[in-house]
């Protein structure tokens, strides 16, 4: 594994009037590794990927980005800069195409040509299993291409840092296996990826370490298998009593 380091948060905090949904929370995520981030409904999991992106300004603590202060910038850099992401409820632009909704951050985040551009994105919707939706207006999929359509999306931009939050969610087995296998394809081509995930099967089928919030407090980081055994992991994911 690179000891290179892409992403570095140091006390990040996120607070709404008194209560605090990511408290004092500090990881790095060394160049081409898979970071999963795991914890119950509200544990802050998806605030904190809204801080990395830019969507929410923090309350404190710092980010940096290939060792460039991130923290400031707003979420159109942060695109530019090479973050990419998803969402759990699908942002497409409805009345695009799913092939025009690639070309927006292929030109714009990964500044590609038109003539790149239109090449790259063929080969992002044949990955993602979209090519026969190409010429589809987005807000006539199905929730499911849907999601496929907001992971190309993501990787339409090219980016070196990939957030992906809940990305398989609704999938039958087979697709998840068919997530699974592209999810290792991108890490392969050097991305750096932090997935959040409650299928569990899959997360630790690609995860190279495991992350665990409760109540916005990083609670367990390690090797998947590690986390998994500790007591206090099994008591407030999986509602195991140590």
């Amino acid at each position: 594994m690179p000891d290179r380091k892409i992403l570095v948060a140091e006390g990040l905090t996120k607070r709404f009037g008194a209560v605090t949904v990511v408290d004092d929370v500090s990881f790095s995520v060394a160049a081409g590794e898979v970071l999963g981030i795991l914890g119950p409904n509200g544990a802050g999991k998806t605030t904190l990927f809204n801080l990395i992106s830019g969507d929410l300004a923090a309350n404190g603590g710092e980010l940096s980005l290939d060792g460039s202060r991130l923290s400031a910038e707003p979420p159109y850099r942060r695109c530019q800069r090479g973050i990419g992401r998803t969402y759990q409820v699908p942002q497409p632009f409805g009345a695009m195409t799913a092939f025009e909704n690639l070309l927006v951050p292929a030109m714009m985040s990964a500044h590609l040509r038109e003539t790149e551009a239109y090449d790259h994105c063929a080969q992002v919707l044949r990955d993602c299993g979209l090519w026969d939706h190409a010429n589809t207006p987005a807000g006539s999929l199905t929730l499911l291409n849907r999601k496929r359509l907001e992971l190309a999306r993501a990787l339409a931009g090219k980016p070196k840092l990939l957030l992906l939050d809940e990305i398989a969610g609704g999938l039958t087995d087979a697709e998840g296996a068919e997530l699974v296998a592209l999810i290792r394809r991108v890490r392969d081509q050097g991305v750096t990826i932090i997935w959040i995930e409650h299928v569990l099967h899959a997360l630790m089928a690609v995860a190279d370490r495991i992350l665990v919030l409760n109540f916005g407090a990083k609670i367990a980081e390690g090797a998947p298998d590690e986390v998994m055994q500790n007591p206090e992991v099994q008591r407030v994911y999986m509602g195991i009593e140590a």
